[in-house]
């Protein structure tokens, strides 16, 4: 299998290929669906950092926004002071690379700065474009997730997926995103409406490489699995 280096920010790569990489999902929320307010306090959050890290996580994926359907939305502010002490702490320590979940330009930037590698954004540079260029000045790792909120989905699932990816891949390279910074993430459980449709999705998941890029997929504690 061939190996792709993934160019993150600081200086770091992450060379993908031969194995999956594990993505541990650290929520310092209050209202997440799986674990709501279990890690919304800073030390808390940074011991559940260390468990997943010694279970095996190379990237903390650190959220400080629910992304669950019907969640309340917060302000970059509130979102900002939930991630930065955690990603600065995390940084610090340096025990893996970092990632910040959030579709906000200033919120991406904040945490950039304060030592995270990677940027995802659940909405695929659709709703604040402005992510692509917070990647492309800081060579931030991006992931870009589909997702059909708030739109007319195609009916195929994986029209949908190349119809609304390539979108946000013209948006990444006129931002200046390299190709080497981009992972692109299927989004299994955001406005798939039915689990019959995440099931199709993930039966054709391979379809999706005609795209060009590594893939990631969150599935884990996902309704549609059971």
């Amino acid at each position: 299998m061939t190996t792709r280096r993934w160019q993150l920010a600081h200086g770091r790569h992450l060379d993908l290929g031969g194995k999956a990489v594990v993505v541990g999902i650290l929520n310092v929320t209050p209202d997440s669906f799986s674990d709501g307010g279990l890690f919304a306090a800073r030390d808390t959050a940074l011991g559940q950092a260390r468990r997943m890290v010694e279970e095996g996580a190379a990237v903390i994926d650190v959220g400080g926004e629910s992304t669950r359907p019907g969640a309340s939305a917060v302000t970059g502010e509130e979102e900002q002071a939930r991630v930065l002490p955690v990603i600065e702490a995390l940084a610090g320590s340096g025990e893996a690379l970092i990632s910040v979940d959030t579709y906000r330009e200033d919120t991406a930037r904040l945490a950039v700065a304060a030592g995270a590698h990677i940027v995802n954004d659940v909405w695929g540079l659709q709703r604040e474009p402005g992510i692509a260029r917070v990647a492309a000045e800081t060579g931030a790792g991006l992931v870009i997730m589909h997702t059909g909120r708030g739109r007319q989905k195609l009916p195929d699932v994986i029209d949908d997926q190349l119809f609304f990816l390539r979108k946000s891949l013209e948006i990444a390279r006129d931002s200046g995103v390299a190709d080497d910074q981009i992972v692109l993430d299927p989004g299994f459980g955001f406005a798939k409406e039915t689990a019959e449709e995440n099931l199709d999705l993930m039966a054709r998941f391979a379809e999706l490489q005609a795209l060009g890029h590594p893939l990631m997929a969150g599935t884990s504690r996902k309704r549609f699995i059971g």
